[in-house]
């Protein structure tokens, strides 16, 4: 890793190596806009983990810009001693601290700040929609102060850069792209007048702090929509910002319409921006920060020792592996935690409004689950050994007790096994050598190919029972369900033989539909039939807009308003809303309409009296997000 690892200098500051945590909402900000211990706690165990330089969220400048009440704002000096607090944080653990600048524009809502939001012209935001305000000559020169205002603050703060979001469809980016500035006057038109907020902006943060601190502008290179950005033409934007002042860019994608290049879902490439990073590279004389699914320490360092970018942005790796620098810099790269693209970050701020992940129940909640050593060590027995079975088992070995962990099967990792089959999920497979790995690391005890009965629980006699036993797939109970044609989705991600030629597959969520993406990349003609009104319901939303997109490019049929009616030898009888009858040629039918507890062990173990305890699939049917975290907190708790 010595290319990751070696050091560089931007303008008057020294980063110890290349990795940058780019700026990412954490959702752990006071409502008004303060900082909260928690908030500080977030950065610090950033920080902490060895990267280079870690980049405060962005921070709203005036109060009409921001996107949620959960912002944190930079519009006062009453905002300057929270500030510093992360500021002090992030320097007093060996990373330099750096402070993000945002305006939304016209990508907020007028629930959040209370009038029609601001923008270049009188278009309003696809994704939010209502009236706009656009902006006058005077209000756009006196947003430029508050840049100016703000890097002020910043500056007395103690962060040591400044970066300009001008990306991702919020209002610096507005002004930028043609796809949403339509002026006539000097800040619209050609290039010159599209960037010339950009531009003021630079000189004006530059002027107010006599050149004190580097300044990086982060743009979306390519927006990915018709009359968006393209990078050649952010090539010359960028010439007229270095002229101005800018000292570091940070290459990004994306808008209000193309949110999933922002934060790219796992059926994306990884490093899916650095090509764009690399042509800004070789035209540009100053350094560049590659971002986008740059999710482990092997790709950040091929992207630095093929001088595509000069610096790495890892932003949700760090979100799942705070220390990810640390272990990858002392060779533990197999007790990285991967983030593995699910979104589950990004769904939870929009649909609970706080951070969450997937492989990492810590985040966001950092003292809460801290570990605590236990004074009084158990004997736990763990029966099932995939996600949450693992999970509590290193948790609670971690923290002295003697665990043993059982699986019937000749491998650990439960559903993740089946769930990694298709190419798009392979990243699965990390989460599952990390669980192993904690085991190990811990001196968990694991027991394969091992059916547990109630005489194996007797003989062990263990303080505490944990039933980790999973889930069944559910069988609609119709005619013909017992024909051969019939498969569960486990059978076909098992191993089991693949279809050569017509699929249907019962169920259009979201195992539904990663199950006809499978079978039609292996060359399957497939229909998916779902009950309900629409497809992939309960998907992440940048997810779902992918996959639908990929299998529409492979002719994979849709029926909602369905249900199956019967099964026959050669196929599926299904009916829609309109109780019509239509018969679909099928080789095979796959059913994925969900699962059910798996208790029968549970049952008979609960009558001797031991201490019990349920997680994951077994208690009721879940993701492998809610195993892990109910597995956190008991592995903590026993």
């Amino acid at each position: 890793m010595e290319n990751l690892f070696s050091p560089f200098t931007v303008k008057n500051i020294y980063l110890k190596n290349r990795i940058v945590m780019p700026p990412l909402a954490s959702f752990l900000i006071g409502d008004d806009g303060s900082i909260t211990d928690a908030t500080i706690e977030h950065y610090r165990r950033r920080a902490s983990g060895g990267p280079a330089m870690v980049m405060m969220e962005a921070c709203a400048v005036s109060p009409e810009g921001i996107v949620s009440s959960h912002q944190p704002v930079i519009f006062h000096d009453r905002y300057i001693e929270g500030l510093s607090r992360i500021a002090t944080a992030i320097k007093e653990e060996g990373a330099v601290p750096a402070v993000q600048f945002h305006h939304a524009g016209r990508q907020t809502s007028t629930k959040v700040i209370h009038r029609k939001p601001l923008a270049p012209s009188p278009l309003p935001c696809p994704a939010i929609r209502g009236d706009v305000e656009p902006l006058t000559v005077n209000g756009i020169q006196d947003l430029v102060k508050k840049f100016g205002d703000a890097a002020v603050r910043a500056y007395q703060a103690g962060f040591e850069l400044i970066e300009i979001h001008g990306a991702h469809g919020y209002l610096v980016n507005q002004f930028l792209s043609n796809f949403s500035n339509i002026r006539e006057d000097q800040y619209g038109g050609d290039i010159d007048g599209r960037t010339r907020f950009a531009r003021e902006i630079i000189e004006e943060v530059c002027k107010r702090i006599d050149n004190a601190l580097p300044i990086s502008f982060k743009i979306s290179a390519e927006e990915y929509v018709e009359g968006g950005l393209t990078t050649p033409e952010s090539i010359k934007i960028l010439k007229i910002l270095s002229k101005a002042g800018m000292d570091l860019v940070q290459v990004s994608a994306g808008n209000d319409v193309t949110p999933e290049w922002i934060s790219q879902p796992m059926f994306m490439e990884k490093a899916c921006l650095v090509e764009s990073a690399y042509q800004i590279k070789k035209t540009l004389e100053i350094p560049v920060m590659a971002v986008g699914r740059i999710n482990g320490p092997q790709i950040a360092d091929d992207i630095i020792r093929q001088g595509k970018a000069d610096l790495v942005c890892i932003g949700r790796g760090l979100l799942a592996d705070p220390e990810m620098p640390l272990k990858a810099k002392s060779g533990r790269l197999d007790e990285i935690r991967t983030c593995i693209a699910c979104n589950t970050c990004m769904q939870s701020i929009f649909r609970k409004g706080r951070i969450e992940c997937l492989v990492n129940p810590m985040l966001g909640r950092e003292e809460e689950m801290a570990f605590i050593p236990t004074k009084r060590p158990k004997k736990v027995m763990v029966i099932g050994g995939g996600p949450g079975g693992l999970n509590v088992a290193w948790v609670a070995a971690k923290r002295g007790h003697a665990v043993h962990v059982y699986e019937k099967r000749k491998v650990l990792g439960g559903q993740l096994v089946p769930g990694s089959t298709p190419s798009h999920k392979a990243e699965l497979r990390t989460l599952i050598r990390f669980q192993i790995k904690q085991t190990e690391l811990y001196g968990v005890k694991c027991h394969l190919n091992h059916e547990v009965t109630v005489d194996d629980v007797k003989a062990l006699d263990p303080d505490v029972v944990v039933l980790a036993t999973g889930s069944l797939p559910v069988i609609p109970t119709v005619q013909g369900i017992e024909k051969e044609i019939m498969l569960t989705y486990e059978q076909v991600l098992n191993g089991g033989p693949i279809p050569s030629n017509r699929v249907v597959v019962i169920g259009g969520g979201p195992t539904g539909l990663e199950i006809a993406l499978y079978l039609s990349e292996q060359g399957c003609s497939v229909t998916v039939i779902e009950m309900l009104p629409k497809i992939g319901s309960g998907m992440e939303a940048m997810t779902k807009k992918v996959i639908l997109k990929q299998l529409q490019k492979s002719n994979v049929t849709m029926l909602t308003d369905t249900r199956l009616l019967r099964i026959d030898d050669k196929g599926v009888v299904v009916v829609n809303q309109d109780n019509r009858e239509k018969f679909i040629e099928a080789e095979k039918v796959v059913i994925a309409i969900g699962t059910k507890p798996d208790t029968e062990l549970y049952d008979k173990i609960k009558p001797l009296g031991y201490e019990i305890h349920q997680v994951g699939d077994c208690l009721e049917p879940r993701n492998a997000k809610d195993a892990i975290y109910d597995s956190a907190v008991l592995g903590r708790r026993i």
